[in-house]
């Protein structure tokens, strides 16, 4: 994901009360999934290291990790993609973003947590 496109998640969704911490890469990701334990994941599939199918994969093998609802993001398009990606995923997301649509996705996914704590 471009250093653009993350800049206009970060400000969209903090102006919705939402906090994002940024992984460039998939190694990264898990750390950061293993360390923080977010209430989501906003994964692209296209990672450095290792791709985000392979992360949400190996975070959903995970019993720390395996409860948190990922939403996939990617320029690929194709249905094996999606596919693959709805084993582990709440959604998916094809780039170019639609802001607006993502965000209320991500209400809907954290709606029962929110409730809960």
């Amino acid at each position: 994901m471009t250093r653009t496109t993350i800049e206009l998640l970060q400000y969209k969704l903090a102006g919705h009360g939402y906090d994002l911490i940024v992984a460039n890469d998939g190694v990264h990701a898990l750390s950061q999934a293993r360390t923080m334990k977010p209430h989501l994941i906003l994964l692209d599939i296209l990672l450095p290291d290792l791709d985000g199918l392979s992360v949400c994969e190996i975070l959903h093998r995970q019993p720390a990790t395996k409860a948190i609802p990922v939403i996939f993001m990617s320029a690929l398009t194709g249905d094996v993609t999606k596919r693959t990606a709805a084993i582990h995923a709440v959604d998916f997301f094809t780039k170019p973003l639609d802001l607006n649509r993502l965000e209320k996705r991500i209400r809907e996914v954290l709606k029962p947590k929110v409730a809960v704590n």
